[in-house]
């Protein structure tokens, strides 16, 4: 192990999946927590170290730098710019992964230099541009060169594991390097480009410790992974007080004596601490793992003794230890373990690790995933590269993202406003690159549209790549490939840093709901454009840029029509939204013949099994065939293969179902004096955009709250006609809610969307003290109430899930302005506007020299969120004034009242509108029993043909599971 390696402890935890590349360990879905101690001394004898053996007369390939006389002109250079040369330490960040404006590395043709000043890399195309920018003058140009092992030394790498653990003899090679890297370096002199080999003893002391500071520090990509998987098992607050019953048992030393107290199966047991019981541990998302039997006896003892630890992980130093317990149900770590183990005869200092870790359990799921239909598994996908087909590896459960990151940037307007305008935007960014929005988009932009991946020339296509054509298939010779490309896909860890940063989910490592991300990345997206300003303009007009946001795109108006019941009055509230989400109603499906005879099927095979028989056979009709049942006789057996059959839902049965009239309980009714009644409410669409999001919610909470999927399939049309359900407001002869303080149970006044001063809805107690019962703080439980206008405990856990990680979702309720965080993401600023901002968050921002209507204003602009208000404030601060103004006036306009025509038309303007005519180009699809695990993969259709992007891999798609995607894209025709 290199001195490098020494100073790293690697330690997995769940949800990872540990990768080796090129000889250096790095991240995919794991965690590097990395000893923070950096060793600055004794710096001559490290530079040594890190540099190639080599002479001052040594060049790097392509820079021409010829005789004595020039090695002392550019020492002398060197030295008259050493003071600039800064050597970092933690937790400096040091960008050496890659260049700021383009995915080029060390690896790349020309390599990457590195600002001796900012610790900033850039590649060949860009590192003049940096010095134009910032006046630097020195760089480290590091030039990586890939050599492939020996044959014989990839083999013995890749041979079958013999023991559970990472790397070393005989334990699992994930990933093991084929190739060995070569590195050169020198130090290179700008705008002369001088070059001057590494290591050179003549170099200035201060420059020598800045190279060697860079070359030892963990890179910036590194260290935001690094806090990303910062999730330690926190200390169950059970394990200090646990009461333990009486030692009845003592737990047996041979593991083959272990036993599931309940069933009697000998894997994934765990020990109950408090009670001695052994139980199997639950079943996985996947169908893997256990039986339940663990959790069953913890809710048979009255959930009195939540924590235990799993039998064959207990060794000297641990064990992996779960908590049951609602306000945790999480592992954990327990202090006292040694003690409570010894309670039931199990000493901790000789036990010795027969299971595998849930770690290394999940290591397993990772390498054998698969993925079925959605990733067409079987069929012959021919893969495909170059502009417009390039992946995203994945950096650790970012499925969710790079799935909608590629269809976001098939809109033309994204291209037009950050690849065209690139050379702009890159000019024109400020010294912290790595936090500039729109040069780390441009920067994304340019790899994914233009194929600059910055990798070396690709490898010779196979002949049955280049055949593929005669078969029916484009070749991928059809599409024109950058020169400069071999890996068709670029790692986006530091766009992801930048988006993700202050949200307390899109900042983890863990998986994430796709559409969140989506209006997340809208929100994000248009405040940057806003900051921006002429940083986004064209000077070449023709290039289809605008002021306008981007997100524009994909925003449209809903317009409800809710009738009072007794009065007959109307009122149509409208609201901005970027998503149609749609239920699918199970009840219609069209082959429910086909559903009864494999329901059917699937009992006697129940029923064999139980008897222990091998065959049944049935002489009455097992299914339909045109119309008919099929009169032949079939045997079913107990371990049949057979794939199950899903019911099959008619799109149009969804948006049939979502523009249906339903009926309100407990509507206020402004013409009525704000009484309660019923009333009758009918959805349409106000505007149609330029690209429709339609999603459908196959996923839910169950009556025991834990959440599910609806196994359906539901057949999206290539083509959608809305027209038909286009809202069209007030219609001649109906009589509108009068204006009144008022508002109904919706949210909404009588005849205004914006009410001047609304009457807030009492949370249901009933489903308070539900929520209560589970551990829920009752502020939050009274948001979930009044956020689904007390439709039950079921609708009300199902927000709590998706909101209770906002920031505000444990405050007190106040005014009806406070609320409307429970409109969720699709209008992400419209509740905090006008909510009062958090006292103490105001002085924390003032105290960075912010005025207080600055920081109030930041943290109204940002719903709350203090991290992403600091965030507003610094990238405001050249026009801080005018943007200040723009959010006062929002909110101004937000609370002044008006009627509902003047609302509805108001609203209306601010979203583009057209014909209701769309084709299907693109759709997410989405493995998992919820969105917080599972896999995420992309089908979009470009130049007539689909193809699938699963990550890094890009391929045409044979067979695209449009009947299972989760979110679908439609471009109007």
């Amino acid at each position: 192990m290199s001195e490098r390696q020494d100073r790293k402890k690697v330690q997995l935890r769940i949800g990872q999946r540990v990768t080796r590349h090129e000889g250096r360990i790095r991240l995919g879905q794991k965690r590097l927590n990395l000893d923070a101690g950096r060793a600055y001394s004794r710096v001559a004898e490290d530079f040594s170290r890190f540099g190639r053996k080599s002479s001052t007369k040594k060049r790097v390939p392509g820079v021409e730098c010829a005789g004595q006389g020039m090695d002392f002109a550019i020492l002398q250079a060197i030295h008259e710019c050493s003071s600039s040369a800064r050597v970092p330490v933690p937790p400096d960040q040091v960008f050496k992964d890659e260049c700021m404006f383009s995915f080029d590395t060390p690896l790349s043709k020309g390599g990457l230099y590195l600002s001796l000043n900012t610790w900033q890399g850039f590649g060949k195309d860009y590192v003049s541009l940096d010095h134009t920018r910032t006046g630097n003058r020195l760089y480290l140009h590091e030039v990586w060169k890939k050599v492939p092992l020996p044959q014989e030394q990839q083999e013995a790498q890749e041979a079958k594991p013999e023991r559970m653990a990472l790397g070393g003899g005989g334990g699992f090679q994930v990933g093991a390097p084929k190739h060995k890297i070569e590195e050169e370096r020198a130090i290179v002199v700008l705008p002369e480009m001088w070059s001057l080999a590494l290591p050179n003893a003549a170099l200035p002391e201060q420059v020598s410790a800045a190279v060697a500071g860079i070359l030892a520090a963990d890179s910036a990509n590194l260290q935001d992974e690094v806090a990303e998987w910062e999730e330690e098992r926190r200390v169950s607050k059970y394990a200090a007080g646990l009461e333990q019953q009486p030692a009845h048992r003592l737990i047996p030393s041979n593991p083959a004596e272990w036993r599931c107290d309940e069933t009697g199966v000998t894997e994934n047991l765990w020990l109950n601490l408090g009670t001695g019981h052994i139980g199997s541990g639950r079943q996985n998302w996947d169908g893997s793992g256990g039986n339940g039997a663990a959790m069953r006896h913890f809710e048979a003892k009255g959930s009195k003794y939540p924590l235990v630890v799993k039998l064959g992980t207990i060794t000297p130093t641990g064990a992996d230890v779960f908590s049951y317990a609602t306000d945790e149900n999480d592992m954990v770590t327990d202090p006292k373990l040694a003690e409570h183990l010894q309670h039931w005869g199990i000493n901790m200092v000789g036990m010795q690790k027969t299971e595998k870790t849930m770690t290394e359990l999940q290591i397993d799921l990772n390498m054998s995933f698969e993925f079925d239909r959605i990733t067409e598994k079987g069929a012959q996908l021919h893969p495909i590269s170059g502009p417009g087909y390039v992946g995203l590896k994945n950096l650790g459960n970012s499925c969710y993202m790079n799935s909608v990151l590629q269809l976001l940037w098939t809109v033309p307007a994204m291209s037009e406003r950050y690849v065209n305008n690139a050379a702009s935007i890159f000019a024109t960014a400020p010294a912290s690159t790595q936090s500039d929005f729109c040069a780390q988009m441009s920067k994304l932009g340019m790899a994914m549209v233009m194929g600059r991946t910055g990798a070396p020339p690709p490898q010779a296509l196979s002949s049955a790549a280049a055949t593929s054509h005669e078969n029916g298939h484009p070749s991928p010779m059809d599409i024109q490939e950058d020169p400069a490309t071999e890996e068709n896909s670029v790692r986006p860890q530091r766009f992801k840093s930048l988006v993700g940063r202050g949200h307390p989910e899109f900042s983890s490592a863990r998986q994430q709901d796709a559409e969140e991300y989506f209006q997340h990345m809208l929100e994000v997206m248009t405040r940057a454009e806003r900051a921006a300003g002429v940083r986004l303009s064209s000077s070449d007009a023709s290039n289809g840029a605008s002021a306008e946001p981007t997100a524009r795109a994909f925003q449209w108006q809903s317009e409800d029509r809710i009738q009072c019941s007794q009065s007959g009055c109307v009122s149509y509230p409208t609201a901005t939204t970027s998503t149609l989400s749609l239920t699918i109603p199970v009840e219609s499906a069209t082959n429910k013949a086909e559903l009864n005879a494999f329901k059917e099927r699937e009992s006697k095979r129940a029923r064999l099994k139980e008897a222990g028989a091998s065959a049944y056979i049935s002489g009455g009709s097992e299914g339909a065939s045109g119309g008919a049942a099929s009169q032949a006789s079939q045997a079913v057996t107990r371990d049949s293969g057979e794939d199950p059959v899903l019911p099959r839902v008619p799109f149009q049965a969804c948006l049939d179902q979502w523009a249906a009239e339903t009926s309100m309980e407990g509507y206020a009714s402004a013409a009525l004096g704000g009484q309660r009644t019923q009333a009758t409410k009918r959805s349409r669409l106000r505007t149609l955009p330029d690209y429709l999001i339609v999603q459908l919610r196959r996923y839910y909470v169950a009556k025991d709250w834990t959440p599910k999927k609806l196994e359906v399939l539901v057949d999206v049309p290539d083509q959608l006609d809305l027209e038909h359900l286009r809202g069209h407001g007030p219609q001649p002869g109906e009589e509108l809610q009068p204006e009144d303080a008022s508002s109904n149970a919706a949210g909404t006044s009588g005849g205004s969307s914006t009410p001047a001063a609304p009457q807030q809805l009492q949370p249901d107690e009933g489903i308070v003290a539900q929520l209560i019962s589970m551990g829920f703080a009752q502020n939050g439980a009274q948001r979930a109430a009044v956020a689904t206008k007390n439709a039950g405990a079921e609708a009300a856990m199902d927000w709590v899930l998706q909101h209770m990680e906002d920031p505000d979702f444990n405050d007190p309720l106040s005014d009806p302005a406070a609320t409307p965080a429970a409109q969720g993401p699709s209008a992400p600023a419209a509740g905090a506007a006008s909510a009062a901002a958090n006292p103490e968050s105001v002085a924390m921002l003032t105290s960075f020299g912010f005025n207080d209507v600055q920081a109030s204003a930041a943290l109204q602009a940002c719903s709350g969120s203090l991290d992403r208000a600091g965030d507003w404030l610094f990238s405001h601060t050249d026009d801080l004034d005018a943007a200040v103004a723009n959010v006062l006036s929002q909110q101004q306009a937000a609370s002044a009242p008006s009627s509902s025509a003047d609302a509805s038309a108001g609203s209306a303007s601010s979203c583009k509108d057209g014909p209701g005519k769309y084709e299907l180009v693109g759709f997410v699809s989405h493995m998992g029993s919820n969105t917080a695990c599972g896999h995420y993969v992309a089908h979009i259709k470009k130049a007539g043909r689909w193809v699938i992007f699963n990550d890094d891999k890009v391929a045409l798609s044979e067979h695209p599971p449009r009947d299972l995607g989760y979110m679908y894209m439609f471009k109007r025709l």
